[in-house]
């Protein structure tokens, strides 16, 4: 769920303001050859390829500012290739996306990066590399950070791409972070290798868990070792957040004194290149247009799942991130139905991070303007609201056989879809006294209609330094006075 739901969804909309970014790595040009395979070669016990048709499409750190231009942003790419045919195929095919590639310069030492992928019945078969990943020249080195320096007053965040190929060397990392520190503009880098201490000082990086391992000696099996590696990195490196992407299962944002996980959305994997590129890009735009950090890790791992959806490297769209924002809408509004356990894990997580925790409780049966009312007011008491719900039972034991109108899955839901509610707990006691004890929050709310002597669990809250704030009510809109309404129309 977005901490700034209604933010997020107006700056993807809105191409996150158009604002300018400087990619920085190691170019490639993706090669797909498609085709249909029928038989097995006599030659080989091999599969033959009947070559229907040859794409070329940017790759490695050039996917990044697809990626980025696909979103709105303003994309300029900084690197090296040869002196070659390749290279014009690379940088026509980042024209027709208005990528800025003034900054891309030629080694005459190098070669084009490129990757062939043969594609039979939609799955690939056989991937073939020509690269040269020697790291650059001195000369190189000093003519692209020059270039990339003349940007950087006018850019609103740095991605690093580092697909270990050479250009990212660690004095042009420790150069290029620097230049982006005194001029306070943010830096997020797709690592790579054994050593990240190249990275030392950058805003945020995006490793997947493999990359981590390597990097951590930490075991890839182990989750929490993994997690604490992350952590202690973060820290080591002076950075402000590590986006560990964990395939599968999303991603894990892991910031100064927690981590946080965010699943990934369930749906069928085709193909996971480029998944990383869409990762940085997206987390590099939602900086770029100011968002909360943790909404724009949010944004990036919905992305991600979009993309491994695709056949080949292929960047996220804007349309197709503003559906994936809707559908995880519908799924979290869902999620704030949970039990006591998960509760108290998201309340004592957002107490974590300074947020103020209310609890309000009733029946909810047939949700009328007043019972809107009342938890739009009691939202504003703090910064989460968590509505204890009556079960079905519960409902009538203080109400009577009649009640409840509607079942407790029902009122469960339509409180969920409630901008001001931010967790739904169903609990079966006549009174939430134990749902309160094991809470703890923060302010207890209940309507004016009740004294605080007579408010359950008020002795409880306030004897942990919490407050009880009795609201006040919307006159003549009851439950009771609609039920009655229908009976008399009868």
């Amino acid at each position: 769920m977005f901490q700034s739901p209604e933010t997020v969804l107006n700056a993807v909309r809105e191409g996150f303001g158009g604002r300018t970014a400087i990619v920085v790595g190691d170019l490639m040009l993706d090669r797909y050859l498609w085709g249909q395979v029928e038989r097995i070669s006599p030659e080989a016990p091999v599969p033959v390829l009947k070559l229907h048709r040859e794409t070329l499409t940017a790759g490695g750190a050039a996917n990044v500012a697809r990626n980025l231009a696909a979103l709105g942003l303003h994309a300029r790419l900084a690197g090296v290739t040869g002196a070659d045919g390749w290279r014009t195929n690379l940088l026509s095919t980042l024209a027709q996306h208005a990528i800025h590639t003034d900054a891309v310069i030629t080694a005459a030492d190098r070669q084009t990066t490129v990757k062939t992928r043969v594609i039979g019945n939609h799955q690939q078969m056989i991937r073939i590399d020509e690269e040269h990943s020697a790291p650059l020249s001195r000369e190189a080195e000093a003519l692209l950070l020059d270039k990339i320096a003349a940007q950087l007053p006018y850019t609103s965040v740095l991605v690093l791409s580092d697909y270990a190929k050479g250009v990212l060397t660690r004095t042009l990392c420790a150069s290029l972070i620097a230049l982006a520190q005194g001029q306070s503009i943010p830096v997020v880098v797709d690592p790579k290798g054994r050593d990240f201490s190249r990275y030392t000082g950058a805003s945020i990086i995006t490793p997947n868990r493999g990359e981590l391992a390597l990097a951590t000696g930490t075991p890839t099996s182990d989750s929490d070792a993994i997690f604490a590696a992350a952590a202690t990195l973060r820290e080591q490196l002076s950075l402000q957040a590590v986006a560990l992407t964990l395939g599968e299962h999303g991603l894990a944002w892991i910031e100064a004194g927690s981590t946080h996980q965010i699943p990934a959305l369930a749906r069928e994997v085709f193909d996971v290149s480029g998944a990383g590129d869409t990762v940085a890009a997206t987390l590099a735009a939602g900086l770029a247009a100011n968002l909360q950090r943790r909404d724009a890790a949010q944004l990036a791992n919905l992305a991600a799942g979009v993309v491994v959806g695709k056949v080949g490297t292929a960047p996220i769209t804007r349309s197709e991130l503003l559906t994936a924002i809707q559908g995880e809408a519908a799924l979290a509004q869902a999620a704030k139905v949970c039990h006591t356990d998960a509760a108290l894990r998201r309340v004592r997580d957002w107490q974590s991070r300074g947020d103020v925790v209310v609890f309000t409780n009733g029946c909810f049966d047939l949700l009328h303007v007043g019972h809107v009312t009342y938890l739009e007011q009691a939202g504003r008491q703090g910064h989460r609201l968590v509505v204890g719900l009556n079960t079905d039972r519960s409902v009538r034991a203080n109400k009577g056989p009649q009640r409840p109108v509607m079942p407790e899955g029902d009122r469960a839901r339509l409180l969920a879809a409630l901008a001001s509610v931010d967790a739904v707990v169903l609990f079966d006691e006549d009174t939430p006294q134990n749902l309160i004890m094991k809470l703890r929050p923060d302010v207890l709310v209940k309507g004016a209609d009740y004294t605080e002597e007579e408010v359950v669990g008020a002795r409880e809250v306030k004897s942990w330094g919490g407050r009880v704030v009795l609201v006040p009510l919307v006159d003549g809109r009851s439950t009771s006075a609609i039920l009655g309404h229908l009976r008399r129309q009868r």
